[in-house]
């Protein structure tokens, strides 16, 4: 995505942005009613209904503040408890869900239409027919705010809980694997990391933080006006630690350039689902960290887990494959990328399961199976991070297992992958 579409996703999850446009509007169409009053006829005022509106605007306002405060309340709870259940890390993905971001806002804005309206009628701005404007505007905001209403009612049904976490998670997690599938390596020439290019400079940062985003057309224009090549050592999701070079020039640069082409790098204390797959799958990691635990003993939410991780890297698999067979040209040429690493997603998915989960044979089983499948779903990339997630399970298993038969049955799964 270019740099803007990235700050727009940004803010448009900011709650703040939202709800000050849709206060805007409102505003704005309450005011508007005194531009457009003068352009209907004289006898549209006179409609039954319109002097009521006095009245709809002072229930309107009293009415969605009660609403607004509830569901404040109602969505703090919700998050405090899906912190608690699931991860912290999936709070901030559920802060910026859509359908909590839509009620709220239109709640806030509905109640400063109210209160403009009301002003504006006992500063005696509208006339007759302004005050039709404005019925029929309320009249379309009540529908409106009813449809919200109801759409909010059986959101807030699932909020929190386990399985509709698991599956925004999902959800978000998917889009960032569609979106790699179609630029594995962010639309430049791929490269493997952690070997220095021949006749390389290395670039070095002082920001510590997480790689959320690159600019890769900044980076491209960079290197085709200054005639050179950029080898990037830190893809999005990647802790930059100050140590490791950021990234490797073909030839030396002055101090000027390399700060710009640093600038095209966003790094900053978190990470985040856009550009960063990897993120989601340690986070619905932890959700089955979290079920698994003495505490909550809930080993039918790692499977769960287990098998939506299994569902994200097939379908990340099967559109990888399916670009793999257009003929599209290099993007960005002069930038070369490492590619989003299988070991590392199966790591960053599987191990800890693996690690927590040893002492119950379902959970044992379950994952087993699912590295049996991605090894045979492909095995030029699959099969030997599978193979091993498979190994280090089996390892942790035998030392907390205690019956010979759940031991055996998991060498057995152990054996098939190789089959």
């Amino acid at each position: 995505m270019s740099k803007w579409q990235w700050i727009y996703n940004q803010l448009k999850s900011r709650l703040w942005l939202r709800a000050s446009i849709f206060c805007a509007l409102a505003i704005l169409s309450a005011l508007l009613s005194v531009v457009i009053e003068r352009y209907l006829p004289e006898e549209l005022s006179n409609i039954v209904g319109a002097q009521a509106v006095d009245s709809l605007l002072n229930i309107l306002a009293s009415s969605m503040l009660v609403v607004t405060t509830f569901s404040l309340s109602t969505m703090v709870a919700a998050y405090s408890a899906a912190a608690s259940n699931t991860t912290p890390r999936a709070t901030k993905l559920l802060l910026s869900d859509e359908t909590s971001l839509n009620a709220l806002s239109t709640f806030l804005g509905s109640f400063l239409f109210s209160l403009v309206g009301i002003i504006t009628l006992k500063a005696n701005i509208y006339t007759d027919s302004g005050r039709l404007i404005l019925f029929i505007v309320t009249i379309l905001l009540i529908f409106f705010i009813t449809l919200t209403l109801l759409h909010w009612i059986e959101h807030l049904s699932k909020l929190g809980r386990v399985g509709h976490t698991i599956d925004t998670i999902e959800a978000s997690t998917s889009t960032a694997f569609s979106s790699y599938a179609k630029r594995p390596t962010l639309g430049g020439n791929p490269r493997k990391s952690g070997r220095k290019p021949a006749k390389s400079h290395a670039i070095h940062d002082t920001r510590l933080g997480y790689i959320q985003y690159i600019d890769m057309a900044k980076l491209e224009d960079i290197a085709k006006k200054e005639s050179l090549k950029i080898y990037i050592e830190c893809i999005p999701g990647s802790f930059h630690d100050g140590v490791k070079p950021l990234f490797y020039l073909s030839k030396k640069m002055d101090e000027k350039v390399e700060k710009s082409i640093q600038n095209s790098f966003v790094i900053k204390e978190d990470r985040t689902f856009e550009q960063d797959p990897r993120y989601g799958m340690i986070v619905l990691a932890e959700i089955a960290i979290r079920a698994l635990s003495p505490a909550v003993n809930d080993p039918g939410t790692a499977i769960e887990v287990i098998k939506t991780q299994m569902r994200l890297l097939s379908n990340y698999n099967q559109e990888i494959k399916k670009e793999a067979e257009k003929d599209t040209d290099i993007e960005y040429p002069n930038v070369y990328v490492p590619a989003l690493s299988y070991e590392d997603l199966f790591r960053d998915s599987f191990r800890p399961i693996a690690r927590d989960g040893a002492s119950m044979i379902e959970v044992g089983i379950a994952l087993q199976k699912a590295m049996i499948a991605l090894a045979k779903l492909n095995p030029d990339t699959m099969q030997k991070p599978a193979t091993w997630i498979s190994s280090y399970a089996l390892k942790h298993a035998a030392k907390s297992l205690t019956i010979k038969e759940e031991k055996e049955t998991l060498d057995g799964l152990h054996k098939a992958i190789g089959k």
